[in-house]
């Protein structure tokens, strides 16, 4: 098995975040993204990115994990 290295991990843990705030905006109307920084601020817009980018690369972590090199 692969080792994980600390980028996966951390990747992982925002990925977990933005599922949670995805499902809150559906049930409940409520982005804790929008509710800490503000609306389409700098920094929520900065974070935003940061999830996007962390998804990238868990699928790049998937690949590496379900098609190991020979």
């Amino acid at each position: 098995m692969r080792k994980i290295n600390i980028l996966d991990k951390f990747s992982i843990v925002l990925i977990l975040i933005g599922a949670l705030n995805w499902g809150l905006i559906g049930l409940i109307k409520v982005n804790l993204v929008t509710l800490v920084f503000g609306e389409l601020s700098l920094i929520s817009r900065i974070i935003y990115i940061i999830i996007g980018f962390s998804a990238i690369n868990f699928i790049y972590f998937l690949l590496r994990i379900f098609h190991p090199k020979k």
